[in-house]
């Protein structure tokens, strides 16, 4: 959601178009936060069973267990990203897209889609990391994700003029960083 937030500063910043562009952005708020749901349901349930094997001393459960959730969420990435895609459009009117914002919303979220694996792995997979004792490394993680972030929007957005699409890319390009280090980390 960070990101989400560190979008919109840049997005509001484009001449003509920030305040339209700002609302699709807006409006694809509430499908990144069921993203996010998803990223941590599984996780959320794992890292308990998984803490407790580990302290059991049972760590091939443990490791199972990591496995089992670190499936479910690539099917999970797959899922959410081959239902919502398609349905996109109608999808952004219900949450509120008019025929001004919604191209700013279907150009950011078309793209973010495209990343959802780094999205729900990246979140979900940290909160292992997390569990684990390793709080500082799962800060790092958000950290380098969300600083990531800040250099690239800028980029994206303004210098290669790719508006909303940027800011998408940069999301993404973000959260895979974020992604590669939590499966690194762990």
């Amino acid at each position: 959601l960070l990101y989400n937030v560190v979008d919109r500063i840049y997005i509001a910043r484009i001449p003509e178009v920030g305040t339209d562009a700002l609302t699709g952005l807006g409006i694809c708020f509430p499908i990144i936060a069921i993203i996010t749901a998803f990223g941590n349901l599984f996780s959320m349930g794992g890292t308990p069973l998984c803490a407790m094997r580990q302290g059991e001393g049972r760590e091939e459960e443990a490791e199972n267990i990591i496995g089992n959730v670190f499936v479910m969420l690539l099917i999970t990435s797959a899922v959410l990203m081959a239902t919502i895609y398609p349905f996109r459009q109608p999808i952004l009117y219900v949450f509120g897209a008019s025929d001004v914002t919604f191209p700013y919303a279907n150009d950011y979220l078309s793209i973010y889609l495209l990343g959802t694996f780094f999205a729900v792995v990246g979140l979900g997979m940290n909160n292992f990391i997390n569990c684990q004792g390793f709080g500082r490394t799962g800060m790092i993680t958000i950290a380098i994700g969300a600083v990531a972030n800040i250099i690239l929007d800028p980029i994206f957005i303004f210098l290669f003029d790719m508006g909303v699409k940027g800011a998408a890319i940069a999301t993404i390009i973000s959260q895979g960083i974020s992604a590669l280090w939590v499966m690194k980390s762990m």
